[in-house]
């Protein structure tokens, strides 16, 4: 009986067709990322931004895209603007979530204000 049942089971698997590589689903290894800044004194925004093509709601895409590729998805690696910032603290904490290249990122940073932030993340945060 058990031979029966193998022998069954032999002959509906070298039967079924081949599944080609084609027609295989792919994993989702695209980058879909929300960028957001809120502030503590009361103000808040985020976009969407998707790689590999380029788009989502913020302003410069492609720049952010290859900011972020430059770095490997991690904003802390980026190099900051050469520009002076007034003295005024006024937090706002700067957030990266999502998926970068089919892997999974977040990144979250506090600076003493919207100032510093653009200059710490050029384009990835300026929208």
């Amino acid at each position: 009986m058990l031979f029966q049942i193998c022998a069954g089971l032999t002959a509906v698997v070298a039967t079924a067709a081949p599944v080609s590589a084609a027609t295989q689903p792919r994993p989702a290894a695209g980058t879909r990322l929300v960028l957001a800044y809120a502030a503590e004194a009361g103000f808040a925004t985020a976009v969407k931004l998707t790689c590999d093509p380029d788009g989502g709601g913020h302003p410069q895409p492609a720049q952010a895209c290859a900011a972020l590729t430059r770095v490997r998805a991690n904003p802390a690696r980026l190099k900051p603007a050469d520009r002076y910032c007034f003295l005024l603290y006024k937090p706002i904490t700067a957030r990266l979530t999502g998926t970068w290249r089919g892997r999974s990122v977040t990144w979250a940073h506090t600076y003493g204000n919207s100032c510093e932030m653009n200059r710490a993340t050029g384009v990835l945060f300026d929208f």
